[in-house]
């Protein structure tokens, strides 16, 4: 966790060169420490830019610059906070951490600033996680679906679920531990419509949630098939370069090729693998076995075919694929079929198919529009409809958990009159959703979110 009593200090700007270099402290001994460093006689007036050298130990000029201070409790992180604003040369910001560790504060820790604000209850979990989120958005929408946590929007969503949770738990346990009350939720229908209303507020945060996380991380593409079935060309087209090198020769993939692309703010990392099929190549074997193991962490899997290689129809993957990989038949993840190739089609047209497919040509861009709209439609991504926030994997299972418990609990009310057990359910939920914003946390669950910022943050 953190040391709350120790003045820290740290570079809060980026690594390298730069015009302008912060260093932050933040503790009850930040003015004192800050004023060491300025010289004889300075007075830190609260919230006002002072133009002032910045003075070592031997009273000898290390740079100049604005200096800010900002008294707890209004301040980022709830402490007494002093901003060294100079220039962005990593010497001088050297200097003047080090000379405020020499006179008291200490390094501090990967986003132990951030974790300040949390704890001195700044900002709740999941604004903190936005700050991360928005120094790290690949896309302006994600940068906006940042912000918007940051503001507190699913905080706002997440809190107004919990108190609503909270109320029906009330009722329902005042029936259960007070029964000569003559409560009778079982008959009333007052429990059944709060619960039914619950279960359908948390469905619409967690498709939100969904898209919000696809904005910060992306969804993954994986693009498989038989050698020479012009996989390599694809990310090539749909990267807009030349990623990956594309000869007649079968198997000429041999390793996992990455490219990250945007459709309409969408981030979408598409990763070209090895052809499937049997070799007695070792090196092609690895090839394919990192291919297996991409296609298994897929968020969807385009399975490409040459469109001259296939028979007049096609019923399945096993049509396209060769008889010793029908492993991906059995995968769960959703498939698109894309038939490559188009612009070499003989007279016998596409094949007929019931599977959801595209046709395309990797090589002069035909069909590769409705592939992008796909890839959009697929995962409910509109570029005119922004997500009201940000989301990570693990805001997903809470809210999932906590789904999973409503529904649960409405079951043991129907089907059971149970009323200890939605009791029980109801709580599972509502501890759930108090993960999200960090009412209810485990110091292990704070920290290795934590420890992902950056130092400074």
């Amino acid at each position: 966790m953190t040391d709350s009593q120790d003045t820290i200090v740290a570079v809060a700007t980026a690594p390298g060169k730069g015009g302008i270099g912060i260093v932050r402290l933040s503790g009850n001994k930040a003015s004192v420490i800050a004023t060491k460093l300025l010289p004889s006689g300075t007075n830190l007036h609260p919230r006002h830019a002072h133009f002032s050298a910045f003075i070592d130990s031997h009273g000898e000029q290390i740079d100049e610059g604005i200096v800010l201070f900002f008294p707890g409790p209004n301040s980022f992180t709830g402490e007494d906070v002093v901003e060294f604003q100079g220039h962005g040369g990593p010497v001088i910001l050297d200097q003047i951490v080090r000379h405020c560790v020499a006179y008291g504060a200490r390094q501090a820790r990967a986003g132990e600033f951030s974790m300040r604000a949390y704890l001195n209850d700044r900002i709740d979990l999941t604004q903190a996680e936005a700050i991360a989120d928005l120094i790290d958005a690949g896309s302006e929408a994600a940068a906006k679906a940042a912000m918007h946590s940051l503001q507190g929007d699913f905080s706002k969503e997440v809190n107004g679920l919990i108190d609503a949770l909270i109320q029906l738990r009330m009722y329902v346990e005042a029936a259960i531990d007070f029964p000569e009350e003559e409560i009778d939720f079982l008959s009333d229908g007052k429990v059944s419509v709060d619960l039914e209303n619950l279960v359908v507020k948390t469905e619409k945060i967690l498709v939100t949630a969904r898209h919000g996380r696809l904005l910060r991380e992306g969804m993954t593409a994986v693009i498989a098939g038989r050698p020479n079935a012009g996989k390599s060309s694809l990310l090539n087209a749909l990267a807009g370069h030349d990623a990956a090198i594309v000869t007649d020769i079968a198997g000429t993939t041999r390793d996992v090729l990455r490219e990250t692309i945007q459709i309409d703010g969408l981030q979408i990392n598409i990763i070209d693998t090895a052809g499937l099929r049997e070799s007695p190549d070792v090196v092609e074997r690895e090839g394919i076995r990192r291919a297996w193991a991409e296609i298994e962490r897929a968020d969807i899997l385009l399975v490409l075919a040459d469109v001259n290689q296939t028979g007049p129809v096609i019923t399945s993957l096993a049509d396209v694929l060769p008889d010793e990989d029908q492993r991906l038949s059995g995968l769960t993840m959703p498939t698109l079929l894309i038939l490559n190739k188009t612009d070499l089609l003989q007279e016998q047209g596409l094949p007929k198919t019931e599977m959801e497919s595209i046709a395309i040509s990797a090589k002069s861009g035909f069909g590769l529009n409705d592939l992008r709209e796909n890839l959009k439609r697929r995962v409910g991504y509109q570029a005119t409809s922004e997500s009201r926030f940000s989301a990570r994997r693990r805001h997903l299972t809470a809210l999932e958990l906590a789904l999973d418990s409503l529904r649960r609990g409405a079951s043991q009310l129907t089907e059971h009159q149970a009323g200890e057990l939605l009791a029980e359910d109801l709580r599972t939920a509502q501890h759930a959703m108090e993960e999200i914003t960090g009412a209810f946390s485990a110091d292990d669950l704070l920290g290795k979110i934590f420890s992902s910022f950056c130092i400074g943050k």
